[in-house]
């Protein structure tokens, strides 16, 4: 979702910002200014909707558009519809969710720029197709009272690393790339906008024609401040991401969001966790995950353990939110591990635990991956209202530690935008996307206008112009 929280520019400054000339601030500094800042919110039932600025020394020098795109491992996304079985493919989606957050799993939380309405992030990745193929169906021939030679039989049939027995085979279903064994990359383009302010929505749209995929979305969060914590939750507009495999008859997969959890704000140490439910569902294949996250452990440890399901259901009767609810002749898939660390899974519908280590397989291991890098339209190609671009100065500035300057900036950013509203109000203008059909939809499914597919496809192409666009 967008950031930890986010929020609408201020009409003038807080307290804190009056401080914010210091060049040299001390990360105890930072943490005082942030919970002072804070304390006046609690109780506020949605801090996204508060118009409110943070001052500059506390914010991550990155726009919101850029910072929030779901392909941390976009060989993850790329490998979504590889496989020729349902459920293997749904498999494929899991391990693209999985790695979707290594920003959190790798790094800590930050809080990235405001979006301006009308702001917009354009890149690509250039990413191997080397995520191992998942085919599971020699192990669901094989009976879970199957004799070792015959399980071995089983574990033949399936690609290397697969089906590993070593469970500290930490890669079993990686998607890193073998130096030993390059393949040709895969091109995926990217496009988000900034499609309305009150409430703070974006657009997204993911385009991956060589593997006849595409995925897009709403973003918008809601956020609230307990006293200990910041709770983020998904908005009425952002029902998740919906990934579309053409490929297979145009089987499209609902992945919800789960709400999360910084904490660690009164030690400083923050980081996220997460102890919701969340849901991937596919109409067309009728199978459909389950995954509960758990928040703390003993004694309020953070354990980011998880567990889930893969099953049958019925899309228009689709009542079941719960694992315990689920039929256990329904269950084809039982999952389980630490989102931040390793998820393993089982064939079958009997308990993960009562399964052998040699029958656990490894899904996805966090340890080995880092968070892919972009490739960015060169400066003199991005526009004004280019995400990069629009902030460049206040980046700048945080950069070389000038606060002071950097929230001047960053301030006469948020006035223009309050001027530009002003005159549109004035003269009873309405607000339009310019690469997306919609502000906002309560379907959560935004659709490009003819000048966001022409940009992407000139993407595509490694063409960063946007003469003739705009």
């Amino acid at each position: 979702m967008s950031g930890w929280f986010s929020s609408a520019p201020s009409s003038a400054a807080t307290p804190a910002d009056a401080n914010a000339g210091e060049d040299h601030v001390s990360d105890g500094s930072k943490l005082k200014t942030f919970i002072g800042i804070l304390k006046k919110f609690i109780g506020v039932s949605d801090l996204a909707a508060v118009r409110f600025s943070l001052p500059s020394q506390l914010l991550e020098p990155t726009p919101n558009l850029e910072y929030w795109n779901y392909l941390d491992s976009p060989s993850a996304f790329a490998a979504i519809g590889t496989a020729d079985e349902p459920v293997d493919r749904m498999l494929e989606v899991l391990r693209f969710w999985f790695t979707k957050d290594l920003k959190y799993a790798k790094g800590k939380p930050c809080k990235p720029y405001n979006s301006c309405l009308g702001e917009f992030f354009r890149c690509n990745w250039e990413t191997e197709d080397d995520a191992p193929r998942i085919d599971t169906s020699a192990l669901r021939k094989s009976p879970s009272g199957s004799s070792s030679s015959s399980m071995k039989s089983a574990k033949s049939a399936i690609p290397a690393g697969l089906g590993s027995s070593d469970p500290r085979a930490a890669s079993t279903v990686s998607v890193t790339q073998s130096a030993a064994n390059p393949t040709k990359p895969v091109r995926i383009s990217y496009l988000t906008e900034q499609t309305s302010h009150h409430p703070p929505v974006s657009a997204f749209y993911i385009d991956c024609p060589e593997k006849g995929l595409h995925a897009k979305g709403f973003d918008q969060i809601t956020a609230k401040f307990t006293g200990t914590s910041i709770k983020v939750m998904p908005g009425e507009h952002n029902l998740g991401i919906f990934i579309t495999v053409d490929r297979r008859d145009h089987e499209t997969y609902q992945l919800t969001h789960p709400a999360a959890h910084l904490g660690g704000i009164l030690t400083g140490a923050l980081s996220v966790s997460v102890g919701d439910m969340c849901y991937i569902t596919c109409p067309e294949t009728k199978l459909k995950a389950i995954l509960r996250y758990y928040n703390d452990g003993w004694l309020g440890r953070t354990t980011n353990k998880m567990e889930g399901i893969i099953f049958r259901y019925n899309p228009e009767n689709d009542n079941k939110t719960q694992i315990k609810d689920v039929p256990v002749e329904d269950i084809l898939i039982r999952l389980g591990g630490a989102w931040k660390e390793k998820i393993v899974f089982t064939i079958g519908n009997k308990p993960l635990e009562s399964h052998p280590p040699e029958r656990q397989i490894t899904i996805i291991d966090v340890a080995p991956l880092s968070v892919a890098p972009k490739v960015l339209p060169p400066v003199e190609k991005q526009l004004p209202n280019e995400s990069l671009q629009l902030w460049s100065e206040v980046t700048k500035a945080i950069h070389a530690k000038q606060f002071g300057k950097a929230t001047t900036v960053k301030q006469e950013l948020e006035e223009a935008q309050r001027e530009k509203a002003r005159e549109r109000e004035k003269k009873g203008e309405t607000w339009t996307p310019v690469f997306f059909e919609q502000a906002t939809d309560k379907a959560g499914k935004p659709s490009l206008t003819e000048k966001g597919r022409e940009v992407l496809r000139r993407a595509q192409a490694g063409n960063w112009d946007m003469d003739g666009i705009l």
